[in-house]
């Protein structure tokens, strides 16, 4: 009976499948879509831009300060009698400046902005991932609720046959009135589970307009995840290279060393050269010729002697949250471990889930037919066709559910060793480059004088940060090692 239904189910769905395959909805233009346009993502994509400003907001130092100043002002004086009189007075001035040497903060300041700037791209890289692994988990989670419901409507169709087909016996006598209960007791049990699968079906579809942005139609079967790793170790060495949230912390590690040098750098003398020009007169009657001119050129020199502790205190403050920051890396290190680790151990679980529930769902079928062909003929009970049914149901569900969470557990691994990406999983966009942003900006209002006030602020100074580099402090086979540390056979 239960085959005769799938049958029927598959026949009346078949010719619908044929005419919506070719507009059926794939999880690359799921992906698409989720990349496009997913809130959260374009949040991130704007912190980042907004944060490529920090990296010119610190190349200014480079740069001369140039102002304009106008001054009017008007005075009555009355000393008393008929003495009072009007003055009035008008002020121009131009004023610039430029540091010639900082002492080597703005050069910190520049490797301080340009290490978070490049931390926020791993931040990004962490963002998108964790957006796309999403729009794969509602997407299998629609595709596996629905075909849950389908299990599940077939179910209440056979129940519903199995009762009338029980009653019938029963009112011949052939069956008892606990048949009809037990039956009864079944079909009712299996209208819930329908009710449920329905429920959370559609709480799939929420999460999935949540994430991709419009509500599931027809899904596609998902293909094939691309660029796993064969081995735990490959996965390892892979994460080491290229996971973000490893990379990401090193960077900020090195964003706290250039606070560091900054820090260091307010004991150094600094050195700036100004100038202005300005005039000074009657603004009414205005007599060009009557002005007061003025221009001043001169060096300053500055050097910090005794500041009340303050800055021993900003360089042992800025120590310290670099050993916060070194600290954050090993920190990364053992959670991109187990990411790895969690993954792969869940991919070995599901495909093992898999296998067993494709070999119940075999056994069960047969167990099932069976028991039908022995009810008919007088050999097994009514109660022994319900418990028969109810196996065959469990394993349709095991096999969806693991299928579903094998497909998952392989997207966390791509997580994890930082490979999931829109352009790995083939969608077809435009991949949003951060480097385009920064380099429209990083030479904005830039002036030719900018390489030579770089030069010597960097050749005069004693503690100058090195340039970043987002695998510098990570060590070489560090996450291999990490995990075989804490596990004999990872």
């Amino acid at each position: 009976m239960r085959y005769g239904l799938f049958l029927s189910t598959f026949l009346a769905i078949a010719p619908l499948a044929a005419a919506t395959s070719a507009s059926a909805e794939t999880l690359k233009d799921a992906i698409a879509l989720a990349y496009d346009s997913n809130p959260v993502l374009q949040q991130q994509r704007a912190q980042l831009r907004a944060l490529d400003e920090s990296y010119v907001q610190a190349r200014a130092g480079y740069r001369p300060i140039v102002s304009l100043s106008a001054q009017g002002a008007y005075n009555r004086h009355d000393p008393g009698g008929s003495s009072a009189f009007d003055t009035n007075t008008g002020q121009l001035s131009v004023s610039a400046s430029q540091t010639l040497f900082s002492g080597g903060r703005t050069l910190a300041a520049v490797r301080d902005a340009e290490a978070q700037v490049m931390a926020g791209r791993q931040v990004l890289r962490t963002t998108e991932a964790q957006i796309l692994q999403q729009a794969i988990t509602a997407y299998l989670d629609v595709r596996r609720d629905e075909q849950i419901l389908v299990v599940r409507r077939n179910d209440v169709i056979a129940l519903k046959s199995q009762l009338g087909e029980t009653t019938a016996k029963f009112e011949v006598g052939a069956l008892t009135r606990t048949d009809v209960a037990q039956a009864k007791a079944q079909y009712a049990q299996t209208r819930a589970a329908l009710a449920a699968a329905d429920g959370q079906l559609k709480a799939s579809r929420s999460e999935y307009r949540a994430v991709i942005g419009h509500y599931p139609g027809h899904l596609d079967t998902e293909p094939a995840l691309p660029g796993l790793p064969a081995t735990v170790e490959q996965a390892f060495d892979i994460a080491e290279n290229d996971s973000p949230t490893l990379l990401a912390a090193a960077l900020t590690e090195q964003s706290s060393q250039a606070k560091v040098a900054q820090a260091r750098a307010a004991r150094m003398p600094s050195v700036t050269a100004s100038a202005s020009y300005g005039a000074t007169g009657t603004l009414s009657p205005f007599n060009a010729r009557q002005y007061d001119k003025a221009l001043a050129v001169g060096v300053t020199v500055t050097q910090p002697l005794y500041a009340g502790g303050q800055i021993n205190s900003q360089v042992r403050q800025a120590l310290e949250l670099n050993g916060v920051d070194r600290f954050g890396i090993e920190k990364a290190r053992r959670d991109t471990v187990q990411s790895v680790a969690v993954a792969w151990e869940d991919i070995l679980a599901n495909k093992a889930a898999l296998t067993d529930s494709l070999e119940e769902r075999e056994a069960a079928q047969a167990a099932f037919k069976g028991v039908r062909e022995e009810f008919h003929a007088g050999l097994r009970t009514n109660l022994d066709v319900l418990i028969a049914e109810q196996a065959l149901s469990t394993a349709d569900v095991a096999v969806l559910t693991a299928q579903h969470d094998a497909y998952v557990a392989q997207a966390a691994l791509l997580v994890a060793i930082g490979h999931l990406d829109a352009k790995t999983l083939g969608a077809q966009v435009q991949p949003y480059d951060p480097k385009t942003s920064f380099t429209r900006v990083r030479n904005a209002d830039g002036l030719i004088t900018d390489p030579l006030a770089q030069a010597i602020d960097t050749a005069l100074s004693i503690n100058a940060p090195p340039v970043p580099d987002p695998h510098r402090g990570i060590g070489k086979g560090s996450v291999a090692a990490s995990a075989n540390a804490s596990s004999p056979n990872p």
